[in-house]
């Protein structure tokens, strides 16, 4: 079984948000996605605070170890999370499409393609909370290849006409190491 860690900063302190995005539809509960959810740790934090999440992943080994915490969580567990097994990443896909997100939580991963598919999912009103690695990482470790790696003020660029509510682009220390980081949480506008 998978240590479970504490979730991102970004979700605790931008919590309301998210409960917002959430409760702002009543006739539909929108979820939200935790993409290349890993081992869920973002996402099992939200399902605590009794938001519904689809967790996706490609690995289903992962996604089963999460749906066993989610289960032994709460008894909602079952009604509120759901699982998602999905390549992201597979050619001509879109994987997105027609999916509807009160909000989506990116984490430690970026595939450039699924960009203009994330904003579209993200209902208005919705959220998206997204963190990965910039091209300064590859000065401190892994990911090292350009293709997982942000360029200068690239996050910012792509939620530009967003109302961004926290932006950071810059060094971080993590348990010891120096990590090189953008982090944006943004609520869609209205169309």
């Amino acid at each position: 079984m998978h240590q479970q860690q504490d979730p991102s900063t970004l979700l605790t302190e931008f919590f309301n948000e998210l409960t917002l995005a959430c409760q702002q539809n009543k006739a539909e509960s929108l979820p939200v996605l935790d993409l290349a959810c890993g081992f869920g740790r973002n996402g099992l934090y939200l399902l605590k605070q009794n938001l519904p999440v689809v967790f996706a992943d490609i690995n289903p080994d992962a996604l089963a170890q999460v749906e066993q915490q989610a289960n032994a969580l709460t008894k909602h567990g079952q009604a509120l999370a759901s699982y998602w097994h999905q390549d992201f990443e597979l050619p001509g896909s879109a994987p997105l499409k027609d999916k509807r997100f009160s909000a989506v939580v990116v984490f430690r991963y970026l595939h450039r393609p699924l960009m203009a598919q994330i904003k579209e999912a993200i209902i208005p009103g919705g959220v998206i909370v997204y963190e990965t690695f910039t091209r300064a990482q590859a000065e401190f470790g892994r990911p090292k290849n350009p293709d997982f790696l942000l360029e200068p003020g690239e996050l910012a660029d792509c939620f530009a006409n967003w109302h961004v509510r926290h932006y950071f682009e810059g060094i971080v220390q993590s348990k010891g190491t120096k990590q090189a980081l953008a982090r944006i949480v943004a609520v869609k506008p209205d169309e």
